[in-house]
């Protein structure tokens, strides 16, 4: 095993432990990123000679002793929708093609401070719109498994890092289910907190639930030590909410995990939340990896809350969230913005004020229709997306087992149902679906229940990596080394 193959809570032990240093940690990951890149784009952005810079300060520290930070010595991926002070970042976005922030924002300086290593940015869909990671800066970016097919996004370039070890922590972002989606298209794990646990200073409306940050990375203990960094309290985000005086967040609520007894857990399970697309096969891995696992539960049995309402409520608020981040760049310039974005400032644009407070009507029934679920059920387990990975080329799926769909992203409806109420979830990987690609299990938690969400995930993924058709599935290296480069692909380039 090469050291970028490490486990992220191995290789800080072992760094502490001073039987790995930084810097050999980091030679190893650069050499991943120049060898597999090529073939699925997954890190256009690189800041080797600054990492490089970091790691021979990290490696000092260890020799003279000094007390180590959680994440000290160990290389990340930074999204490239979050700003890096003096590291480019696009957004996807030709209009910021050259755009290099003069400082990071909070949560890329908490992870630094943490002392993790910042090794280059991710690949993202133009602004994070869509669900399919490809653009007209960087192109797109291919599955670890199969290049000609989706990684699924907006975090689809952490993903596909992560997966083939270029780096052992990643940062991401969900509305839609952007953590969630290209975890489960990668064999990797990406956890969606609870609004407000990850403070965030650049939401343009501070009040939205929809859109968080989060972590990702190769294991459920990886995932929570990267938590442990990126949450905390900060006037910035409103929705971080304080007590006056008090703590409310503790790094050690995430890192290391308190075991749970899962013999003891009532769990709901669902493979549609009652109105998600689902496709057949998905359904059916979902119901044959539950069979092979769900009697460890004190009680499992198919049950979902009531979720009438959950399209209309997220297609108007999410439409919301793009008219006020995007409108004038649609109305300026349209040329120089993608179809997603154009389609769902549009959308916005057609919704009054009847629609909107209507739309957050919805939110709020459901919301409580939710807690009363939850009075019955510990956890609610569900496929974490709808559909296996399809090719790059297709923007999104127009049809699912042959039936239209009802708009670019409501094939992701398996998230979004999640996202609306805010509850916490986490994408774990379970083995392979019927097409031989990666499967992600989702976790639903209650209003608050981040810790329980991490802690039932880590326990399963304990269990799980005992039977080779519900470990971890890893990607062919070698042949994604051998790989002809995605960028010689015909419409690799392109919003479309």
């Amino acid at each position: 095993m090469e050291p970028c193959d490490l486990t992220a809570t191995h290789a800080r032990f072992l760094i502490g432990a001073k039987q790995l240093s930084p810097s050999e940690l980091l030679e190893s990951c650069i050499g991943r990123i120049e060898a597999v890149d090529p073939a699925v784009n997954a890190m256009p952005v690189r800041d080797f000679a600054r990492a490089r810079t970091t790691a021979k300060a990290a490696d000092q520290a260890v020799m003279r002793g000094d007390a180590l930070p959680p994440l000290h010595g160990l290389p990340i991926g930074i999204k490239d929708l979050e700003l890096t002070g003096g590291l480019l970042t696009t957004f996807g976005s030709p209009l910021f093609r050259d755009n290099v922030p003069a400082a990071d924002e909070r949560v890329v300086a908490a992870i630094r401070t943490a002392g993790a290593i910042v090794i280059g940015k991710t690949n993202v869909p133009e602004f994070g719109a869509g669900a399919n990671t490809r653009n007209a800066v960087f192109g797109a970016t291919g599955n670890p498994f199969d290049p000609s097919l989706s990684c699924a996004g907006s975090s689809g370039g952490s993903a596909v890092a992560l997966a083939t070890g270029m780096a052992p922590l990643c940062t991401g972002s969900d509305t839609g289910g952007s953590l969630r989606n290209p975890a489960a298209f990668c064999g990797i794990v990406g956890f969606r907190p609870s609004p407000g646990l990850v403070p965030n200073e650049r939401r343009t409306q501070g009040w939205s639930g929809l859109p968080v940050t989060g972590p990702m990375a190769r294991t459920v203990a990886d995932t929570a030590l990267l938590l442990s960094a990126m949450a905390g309290d900060s006037p910035s985000d409103p929705l971080a909410i304080a007590i006056h005086g008090a703590t409310v967040r503790q790094a050690d609520d995430f890192h290391p995990l308190k075991p749970v007894d899962l013999s003891r857990l009532r769990v709901a399970t669902t493979a549609d939340f009652g109105f998600a697309p689902t496709e057949r096969q998905i359904a059916a891995t979902f119901t044959a990896k539950l069979g092979l696992f769900q009697h460890v539960f004190a009680h499992a049995e198919q049950a979902t809350p009531d979720c009438s309402g959950t399209d209309e409520a997220f297609e108007i608020l999410r439409a919301l969230n793009f008219v006020g981040s995007h409108l004038e760049k649609v109305r300026k310039i349209p040329g120089m913005v993608g179809p997603n974005v154009r389609m769902n400032v549009e959308e916005g644009l057609r919704y009054n004020a009847e629609d909107i407070a209507r739309a957050f009507a919805l939110q709020t029934a459901l919301y409580n229709r939710w807690q009363a679920f939850f009075q019955r059920y510990d956890v609610i387990l569900t496929p974490a997306i709808t559909i296996g990975p399809r090719s790059w080329r297709e923007l999104y799926p127009a049809e699912i087992d042959g039936k239209p769909t009802r708009t670019y992203f409501h094939w992701l409806a398996m998230a979004y149902a999640v996202t609306v109420v805010g509850h916490p979830a986490i994408s774990l990987p379970v083995g392979l679906d019927r097409n031989g690609m990666p499967f992600g299990l989702q976790i639903v938690g209650p209003r608050g229940g981040d810790a329980l969400v991490l802690r039932v995930a880590a326990q399963l993924e304990t269990l799980l990596a005992q039977d080779p058709r519900t470990a971890r599935p890893l990607p062919d290296l070698p042949a994604l080394k051998s790989a002809p480069p995605i960028r010689e692909a015909a419409g690799f380039l392109g919003f479309d």
